[in-house]
């Protein structure tokens, strides 16, 4: 390889490797010297907070400055069409694996666990599904807590500029507003490898013993799982998506930072700013991008169905049901859409999903902090499935609504670069 391609290559993935290169840092003084990694912990919910805080405005203003840029409305339904296709797809093939692998590999056989009792509360799958998509005040849905009805408000309110805002200014202020925060983003993405390797520390500090333990052989099954689903799924996704092996490269070589970023925070919504930046990176049209992340980062959740489908098949066989049949197999898949939905991207959100669980096949109260404890161990890997695979479906989605020369087109344009493009097999 000549000096200047390993220029080109070193550009390419540089904040990456200074990334990861951080928080393997992290990790190995929290396993070290636990005391003094946890006190680097607020160095890291620093990070955590001001992409949290900068995430709001951003979903609002790129959501509805992409549907009100929009001249033709049929646009945005061909776009939405394709991205619930895509959604429904993905999570389907990601479901199908996990459920093969556990009927392969148990998680629960030879398990030991000495249950707490606890209340666990009654979750409604209709209350569920209203909370998920409403708030009953506005002041609500300034929040990251309620991501899903914020981005339909988006939309809704979107649509009324477009009706009536003739002269097009509202629309460019939205613009406008929405390159301040990416610019806010990018400026604090400089402080992400102090910041997520000071989390890290503090995160393998303070829980890295339960990765061993009883919780162990569930690790072994899901940490595996999402590792080969990024790999391979994603490689046919963005196969397919850019007709070819330029797909790939243009998807791997930009991915990582939000892969990283989504695994070290735990919140897809939070790696919503890097996502934008990387999909930009891929040749992704403005309006399908700032559609689809959003949406994908409360809907689009191929790790979070992985991770539910684990937890049943888990508390069946800690309880000793048999965890078989087609009933059974299609009343996972639901309940772990449902979930993923009801999560949207917080972190440690699972928690309701968790108690969705319990509540509808009728396990104890005992079983809820069995099934939250491994819900907040896989919560990483399966963070990082559902944000690299929002950005792999926004990759599909363009050849849905634009065609199979999509990327072709970009790259012939300059918009997408390909020069130390190299792929990653």
């Amino acid at each position: 390889m000549s000096l200047t391609n390993q220029t080109n290559l070193w550009q390419s993935y540089r904040f990456p490797v200074i990334l990861l290169a951080c928080i393997a840092l992290g990790c190995i003084l929290g396993a070290f010297a636990p005391a003094a990694a946890q006190n680097l912990s607020p160095l890291g919910d620093i990070f955590i907070n001001l992409m949290f805080t900068a995430v709001v405005p951003l979903v609002f203003l790129s959501v509805s400055g992409a549907v009100s840029g929009m001249a033709d409305l049929k646009r945005l339904g061909k776009i939405m069409r394709n991205l619930f296709l895509v959604f429904i797809v993905t999570g389907a093939i990601a479901s199908v694996c996990i459920l093969t692998v556990v009927k392969l590999f148990p998680p629960a056989e030879g398990v030991n666990i000495v249950m707490e009792r606890g209340d666990m509360q009654q979750i409604g799958i209709g209350s569920a599904i209203v909370d998920a998509l409403t708030v009953s005040d506005f002041s609500e849905i300034l929040s990251r807590s309620h991501m899903l009805p914020l981005i339909l408000f988006s939309i809704l309110f979107a649509i009324c500029v477009t009706l009536t805002d003739k002269s097009g200014r509202i629309c460019a202020t939205l613009d406008r507003l929405n390159q301040v925060f990416m610019k806010m983003v990018n400026l604090i993405m400089y402080y992400a490898p102090i910041g997520l390797g000071c989390y890290f520390a503090a995160l393998v500090a303070e829980y890295g013993p339960q990765l061993v333990g009883s919780y162990g052989k569930a690790m072994l099954i899901y940490y595996p799982v999402c590792i080969s689903y990024f790999f391979i799924a994603f490689f046919a996704y963005s196969y397919w998506a850019g007709c070819g092996m330029t797909g790939v490269r243009v998807f791997f070589k930009n991915i990582f930072n939000p892969a990283v970023t989504s695994l070290a925070t735990c919140s897809s919504i939070a790696t919503i700013p890097v996502n934008l930046t990387s999909t930009e990176k891929m040749g992704v049209a403005k309006d399908v991008r700032e559609l689809v992340l959003p949406l994908g980062a409360t809907m689009h959740m191929d790790g979070t169905c992985m991770s539910s489908i684990l937890k049943i098949s888990f508390l069946f066989g800690v309880f000793g049901y048999d965890f078989t049949g087609i009933g059974t197999y299609l009343t996972a898949v639901l309940i772990s859409i449902l979930g993923g939905v009801v999560m949207s991207g917080i972190p440690g959100g699972g928690l309701i999903g968790e108690m969705m669980i319990c509540s509808i096949y009728g396990f104890p109260p005992e079983a809820f902090p069995i099934v939250a404890a491994i819900g907040f161990l896989v919560d990483p890997p399966a963070t990082m499935v559902n944000s690299s695979g929002d950005a792999v479906a926004a990759m599909m989605v363009m050849r849905l609504t634009e065609g199979k020369d999509w990327l072709k087109k970009k790259i012939a344009s300059g918009e997408v670069e390909i020069r130390g493009c190299r792929p990653i097999f």
